[in-house]
């Protein structure tokens, strides 16, 4: 396991550089979508729209955060289930999307297309949402605010913790090794 300090918007040499089960530190402006979002993206995409933020380098944060008390950018702001977004996930991919952050497992779709694009999927600690808060800076809705707390958001993380949960190379930090009976 390594760990890395990366900044948005990520790069293909970002991404090849990270095996499953290693530590990043976050930094930059990622955008957070949930399913509703991802339906009214693609839907935009397929009138030939431009979607709300550009895809090349994106993060996405599957996340719907509380109202922000006073003093700070958001609240509690916790993972989602990832597969929710499973598919739309394939798509942005193949349009730039570089990394989605959520919890849970991912399906074989989008792990080959994490494997096709060069991107990779993160986990955020489910039940953190307070403290992965305070990583965060800033937040303005971008888009969708008829959505509420799911209306697209471009925050700025600083150190925001993740794990690489499905790696560019097909490993999946999910997976357990068989082990030997003979051994």
């Amino acid at each position: 396991m390594s760990e890395y300090n990366l900044q948005t918007p990520l790069t293909d040499e970002d991404v090849v550089q990270l095996k499953a089960g290693d530590v990043v530190r976050l930094s930059g402006v990622i955008y957070s979508a949930r399913d509703a979002a991802h339906k009214k993206i693609v839907d935009l995409l397929d009138k030939g729209e431009t979607p709300p933020f550009p895809l090349e380098g994106a993060v996405v944060y599957y996340v719907g955060p509380t109202p922000a008390p006073p003093g700070r950018a958001i609240g509690a702001a916790g993972p989602t289930t990832s597969y929710r977004m499973d598919t739309y996930a394939p798509r942005l991919h193949s349009l730039g999307l570089k990394a989605s952050i959520g919890k849970g497992k991912r399906n074989d779709a989008v792990k080959n297309a994490l494997k096709e694009h060069k991107a990779v999927y993160f986990g955020a600690t489910g039940g953190a949402g307070a403290l992965l808060s305070q990583c965060i800076e800033q937040s303005k809705v971008i888009a969708f605010d008829e959505l509420g707390p799911e209306a697209v958001r471009a925050m700025k993380v600083k150190d925001f913790p993740l794990l690489v949960v499905n790696d560019c190379h097909g490993g999946e930090l999910y997976v357990k090794p068989k082990l030997d009976p003979d051994g």
